[in-house]
């Protein structure tokens, strides 16, 4: 295929598009025609899918030169799971490879191509996951999503950062396509070379926004938390994370709703294929609040219609019985050590609420200073923990060395306990709540 880009272009990037219009603070260029980036410049690549194709990927990718970028596709919603149908890579003097993960039980080859390479990923706490499970992790990260977060970019999806700082228009129609097919349609493989286009361009312009104003090393630091952090371990009671499940406020329909979630995840599993398209999580909800003994009684239950209710009536059936006779329950709630909702701080603990109602703002009005979301400054759940329980002597050095330990990293810590500290030592006053109307007696 002919690549629809221009062929006078600035560093791989059409010169159309060499100087878009930049809203970040600092930066005002004109803004250009946007270009459609519709085809890869290169063609679209075919997909490897043979021992011998992916041993010249491999040699390829090793030869060629700088950051690489890279992308996965996953099939959430269709199967099970969230591993990668599709790998994109692309670099410099290598071009971009199309790689199908599924012949292969390992990606290793090409994860030691790519030793001490940085790679550029767009939300990288996104695919990492997918191809850790492929033997891919990266010595070195660049996210540009996050990049684009900490240089006050007000949108930061992959299609908005490419046309606010490069200038192009990039479709994003297939996004939630079901990569597990096969083959994979021709636009669906143009569309994934075009997410590791200009990846490399828009590392570098990233790299120019964050220097100008200070925050490159903030970004490096996040990105080296990002690798350190590694991938998150599996989650304890993910039954728990059933949708409308706050609507359960008994323990045996809890147990159902746990029985219920197990057992499909178990022929999820089995039939590689995404739970919430067997049973979806509001009937699985519905079903433990009826406990129904029969099947009528569970098809008529919300939410329990389609193939795998009617064929598998029994197997959920049993699960409510068990349910039913269980003499252990779950409790309805985890033992944490996080804060309460902040919303009962005041009734709870006054001087709580006074120290992270002071602090709260001074935080918010030095991330606008940044020009950055408050979050990223510090996230929202360190300054409640370390405002519900603050160590013994507030001074600066023990509001670091908190947040340190919570996870902050050094130039969060040096923007925000100063300010945090500052705020403990002299918190504000609470405003005086407002007495509730008392209803007027009867017959008065």
């Amino acid at each position: 295929m002919t690549p629809n880009i221009p062929e006078n272009t600035t560093a791989g990037v059409p010169a159309a598009a060499a100087a878009p219009h930049i809203t970040v603070e600092g930066f005002d260029s004109p803004i250009p025609e946007i270009i459609d980036l519709d085809a890869p410049r290169d063609g679209v690549p075919l997909v490897i899918e043979t021992q011998s194709g992916l041993e010249r990927c491999a040699a390829a990718i090793a030869a060629g030169t700088g950051p690489a970028g890279v992308d996965a596709e996953r099939a959430s919603g269709f199967r099970y799971g969230q591993r990668a149908f599709l790998v994109q890579i692309r670099r410099e003097g290598a071009g971009t490879w199309l790689i199908d993960p599924e012949p292969f039980g390992n990606l290793g080859i090409i994860n030691d191509a790519l030793r001490g390479v940085e790679w550029i990923l767009h939300a990288a706490s996104q695919d990492l996951p997918c191809l850790s499970e492929l033997g891919m992790w990266p010595d070195k990260l660049f996210d540009t999503e996050l990049a684009a977060r900490l240089a006050g970019l007000p949108r930061v999806g992959l299609a908005a950062v490419i046309e606010q700082l490069l200038g192009f228009g990039l479709a994003k129609e297939h996004s939630a396509a079901d990569w597990s097919t096969r083959p994979l349609p021709e636009p669906w493989l143009r569309y994934a070379a075009l997410d590791v286009e200009v990846l490399t361009e828009l590392r570098e312009e990233l790299i120019e926004l964050l220097q100008a104003d200070g925050k490159l090393e903030y970004a490096e630091q996040e990105f080296a938390a990002i690798l350190a952090a590694g991938v998150a371990p599996p989650r304890v009671d993910p039954w728990r994370k059933t949708s409308g499940l706050h609507q359960i406020r008994d323990r045996r329909q809890l147990a159902a709703v746990r029985e219920l979630w197990l057992e499909r995840d178990s022929l999820a599993q089995k039939r590689d294929v995404a739970p919430g398209r067997l049973i979806p999580d509001s009937a699985l909800v519905a079903a433990a609040k009826a406990m129904p003994a029969t099947v009528p009684q569970l098809l008529s239950t919300k939410g329990f219609h389609g193939r795998a209710a009617q064929r598998e009536a029994p197997r959920w059936l049993r699960c409510i019985a068990a349910a039913r006779d269980m003499e252990e329950l779950p409790p309805l709630h985890l033992a944490t050590n996080a804060p309460p909702p902040p919303r009962v701080w005041a009734d709870r603990d006054p001087e709580a609420a006074a120290r992270l109602a002071t602090a709260r703002p001074l935080l918010q009005a030095k991330a606008e200073q940044l020009n950055l979301p408050l979050e990223n400054l510090l996230t929202p759940d360190y300054l409640r923990r370390v405002a519900w329980r603050p160590p013994a002597e507030v001074t600066e050095d023990a509001i670091s060395a908190e947040l340190l330990a919570l996870g902050a990293r050094e130039w969060q810590v040096d923007l925000a306990a100063p300010l945090i500290a500052g705020a403990f030592l002299n918190p504000q006053p609470l405003p005086p709540k407002e007495a509730k109307p008392v209803a007027a007696a009867s017959g008065q």
